[in-house]
């Protein structure tokens, strides 16, 4: 399909030095830049994201995630619907397989399984962890995440930045801290080391929310060194004591919503 949302020729122009950039990461490949959609689209974006009263988001606090909101289905020819066909299409996987130089054919998501519309409102965190490995009805593995971030004048003392943690010595260090400004991509490869998270709790006015639109990818296969026992989502805490007292707090209230449910 021919591409109308994502700026590929902007991509394309630039994949030189990105891809330069995302190889030269360590322990794990990551990039972050600027101005991924089109202006126009990332404006229309902006203005269309539905808000977190609209129903069929999904809210559900874990133990590890709280006040965190998730949606998959959109309108038929929607902007949402129509970007995320794009961020599935053949041409943006050819962009991605030049970038990461991946061994083998890449395979996007269509289901969006974890994926789609993401908004956290205030309180909200999502601790450091290492992803799913194996997609729960392919079972292709999962290689790449792809976010791009919907927020304007997000200002530092709102938190919410993604944080890459390198978790390979005896002492774990935060590499990267990535604020969630409007319209920047951020890619990174999925493996036992990729750990990321914003385990930070939100501290934003209640009429601003953390939105981002993320898509994963996977493959039929992986290098034998990467291969790993099928997991869910592995969660370490990076903040001690605080941390546990987030944990405790957070688990209370999904245990809460269980009950309610019942």
């Amino acid at each position: 399909m021919k591409l109308s949302k994502i700026d590929i020729e902007y991509l394309n122009a630039q994949l030189p030095e990105l891809k330069k950039e995302f190889n030269s990461k360590t322990p794990f490949r990551y990039i972050e830049f600027e101005n991924f959609f089109k202006y126009e689209v990332a404006e229309e974006i902006y203005i269309n994201y539905p808000k977190v009263e609209n129903k069929n988001w999904d809210g559900t606090t874990y133990i590890d995630q709280k006040n965190k909101f998730t949606k998959t289905k959109f309108k038929e020819n929607s902007i949402f619907e129509t970007v995320f066909n794009e961020l599935n299409s053949n041409e943006f996987l050819n962009w991605l397989e030049q970038l990461t130089n991946i061994e083998v054919p890449l395979i996007s998501d269509e289901e969006l399984f974890g994926g789609g519309l993401h908004q956290s409102i205030n309180g909200a965190f999502l601790n450091v962890h290492v992803d799913y490995n194996i997609h729960p009805k392919t079972k292709f593995h999962r290689r790449l995440n792809v976010i791009v971030y919907m927020n304007k004048d997000w200002k530092e003392e709102y938190e919410g930045a993604l944080e890459l943690w390198d978790t390979t010595t005896n002492k774990n260090k935060r590499i990267e801290n990535i604020f969630p400004t409007f319209n920047k991509c951020v890619i990174f490869e999925t493996n036992e080391i990729s750990f990321h998270g914003h385990p930070k709790k939100l501290n934003t006015p209640k009429d601003i929310n953390r939105k981002s639109l993320a898509t994963y990818y996977y493959s039929k296969t992986r290098p034998e060194t990467d291969i790993a026992s099928e997991h869910n989502t592995i969660y370490v805490n990076t903040q001690g004591i605080k941390g546990g007292i987030k944990r405790f707090s957070s688990g209370f209230k999904a245990l809460k919503e269980r009950v309610v449910k019942k």
